[in-house]
């Protein structure tokens, strides 16, 4: 999942507690329909997942903090422009357009780079593997009713 990716990488912390709630309906069968996951990291911030087979497709990212609030409405979008807003006291204080359209292109390029031996590829496999022991703790929790903790991945570099 990109937004757990993108969570860990912004807020620069590891996720060490997963609970997961999930719901199935006449037409998924035994696999979810919808779930929701409440994300604890290591240094104190809470995060949570939504995610829907059942609804309309989105990608907002919302950072809550002291200072204010940090969102995007579409942010994992690779097909259009992303809009950042930085909100404060209800308002929009600042706004910037992004653009993500040439992200696959970049990464393959990158990816090649690297397997050619002119550079390092910047994001090890240990962060694949992390965010996979994080879904793992999820899918614990969707089936113990309680929070998982998730093992921390030894990084090699």
């Amino acid at each position: 999942m990109h937004c757990i990716d993108a969570l860990r990488y912004i807020l620069g912390d590891e996720i060490v507690r997963v609970t997961a709630s999930g719901m199935s309906d006449q037409d998924s069968g035994e696999v979810k329909a919808a779930a929701v996951l409440s994300l604890e990291f290591a240094r104190w911030t809470l995060g949570s997942v939504l995610v829907s087979a059942r609804a309309e497709y989105r990608t907002p990212l919302e950072i809550v903090g002291e200072a204010g609030v940090l969102r995007a409405e579409d942010a994992f979008s690779v097909e259009q422009p992303i809009e950042i807003q930085f909100r404060r006291g209800g308002g929009i204080v600042e706004k910037e357009i992004v653009s993500n359209t040439d992200a696959y292109a970049r990464q393959v390029d990158t990816f090649s780079a690297a397997i050619e031996g002119n550079s390092e590829f910047p994001v090890p496999g240990e962060e694949g593997w992390q965010n996979q022991e994080v879904l793992d703790a999820a899918y614990r929790s969707l089936k113990s009713g309680k929070t998982e903790a998730v093992p921390l991945v030894e990084k090699t570099r």
